[in-house]
């Protein structure tokens, strides 16, 4: 809003009534020293953060989406989301102000990160009885990656830390 939200002033009349109505049943406290002028304030604050938060996923998105884009016209082997995520890191290594603007937004969907597993439990479920007809290999391939991970991880660790030289970390 150009004006702030000072602009549109329910006590001075110049907000239409819907607007108005909606202020004034919105989910904030009915303290007393709520007047609809704070209301109104706080209620344009939350829109506003809410129009930063869908702009900030919209950025994180095209981010993916240009990474789709080169990956496809490329035929590279690695994938879209990939590349778009080291695009996006490298718009922030160049522009630090981008970082503080999307860190909101990521801390946000860090929080409720275990919703995204949602639809692959569902996936699992659905296929039930394929995991019934090979659910020993599965298991076996999910162990065994997950100590080949583990081991990669620990022995980069060990690397690193010998090659920075840091004696505390290495064993």
């Amino acid at each position: 809003m150009r004006g702030g939200p000072a602009a549109l002033d329910p006590a001075q009349g110049n907000v239409p009534s819907a607007l108005h109505h909606l202020l004034q049943r919105a989910a904030l406290p009915q303290l007393p020293f709520f007047n609809s002028q704070a209301r109104f304030m706080l209620t344009t604050d939350r829109l506003r953060k809410g129009a930063h938060m869908i702009l900030n996923l919209a950025l994180i998105l095209s981010f993916q989406l240009i990474g789709e884009v080169m990956a496809r016209a490329a035929a590279l082997p690695v994938p879209g989301p990939v590349i778009g995520m080291a695009l996006l890191l490298a718009a922030f290594l160049i522009r630090p102000a981008l970082a503080q603007r999307v860190l909101p937004t990521s801390q946000g969907i860090l929080q409720h990160l275990s919703l995204l597993f949602v639809p692959a439990g569902v996936g699992v479920i659905s296929h039930a009885d394929a995991l019934g007809q090979s659910g020993l290999a599965l298991m076996a391939a999910l162990v065994g990656s997950t100590v080949l991970a583990l081991a990669a991880g620990a022995l980069t660790f060990v690397g690193l830390a010998r090659l920075t030289g840091n004696k505390a970390d290495a064993p």
